[in-house]
């Protein structure tokens, strides 16, 4: 008869694994332990974990903490490279004090390009007016922590949806809420503005590389709504 041994209280089973998770269960450590030792909440470690970096109040605090969850699990230079997905070089002398450093400083990096890793503009390709009125208009413009967005998941891809929210965080603009839209069929991705907030709606259409659209209602032109379509469009 075969015995079964009941696995560890600890064990985790975690899917599609970012560099701090999988750093964190090869120490065998849990969040809880990660947390306690980097002086963080258990929150803060999931949403690093997750890729939830839009929950951070702003990227600074979010990079304040992924410092600190690296520096407590020991991340030094090598691991940092690996873990990023880049050349390890050989092991040299390395006892310098600065490697650690460099190592924490290399993980933030690699968070900080998955949180901006759609800034480039699809809208290249297209010839501009020749007076364009969101630069004529830009020094009138409210300033993009005073536009509320809520970005909602229209294609049934969480994981991008969160991304795209990361996105806009990033670029200054007060996320209110992430969640789903009515439907998921959604065939494009679109910032959606009310009467009157069109032009703040071009402004932050074109560093997504998303389209405008117009909502049916609404009273205050500082708000938007992103609805997060395919990742790669239709065709």
């Amino acid at each position: 008869m075969q015995l079964v041994h009941p696995a560890p209280e600890n064990t985790e089973v975690v899917s599609d694994r970012s560099p701090l998770a999988s750093a964190r269960l090869h120490r065998r450590l849990t969040v809880e332990e990660v947390a306690k030792r980097a002086g963080v909440t258990r929150d803060q470690v999931e949403w690093l974990e997750e890729g939830r970096v839009y929950r951070f109040p702003s990227v600074d605090s979010a990079i304040e903490t992924t410092l600190l969850v690296a520096a407590a699990l020991d991340i030094d230079r090598r691991e940092a490279r690996r873990l990023a997905g880049l050349p390890v070089p050989p092991r040299p002398l390395d006892v310098n004090p600065t490697g650690r450093l460099v190592g924490v400083a290399a993980i933030s990096a690699a968070l900080m390009a998955l949180v901006a890793f759609v800034l480039v503009p699809a809208l290249a390709g297209k010839s501009a007016p020749a007076v364009d009125p969101v630069v004529a208009q830009a020094a009138t413009l409210p300033k993009p922590w005073k536009v509320q967005v809520d970005v909602l998941n229209g294609a049934g891809d969480i994981t991008w949806t969160r991304q795209v929210a990361s996105q806009i965080q990033s670029l200054a603009y007060t996320v209110k809420k992430v969640g789903r839209a009515d439907r998921f069929d959604y065939p494009l991705s679109a910032v959606y503005y009310s009467p009157g907030g069109r032009l703040i709606a071009v402004r932050l259409a074109r560093q997504l590389g998303f389209v405008t659209r117009p909502l049916p209602g609404g009273s205050n032109q500082n708000r938007l709504v992103v609805i997060v379509g395919p990742q790669r469009g239709p065709g």
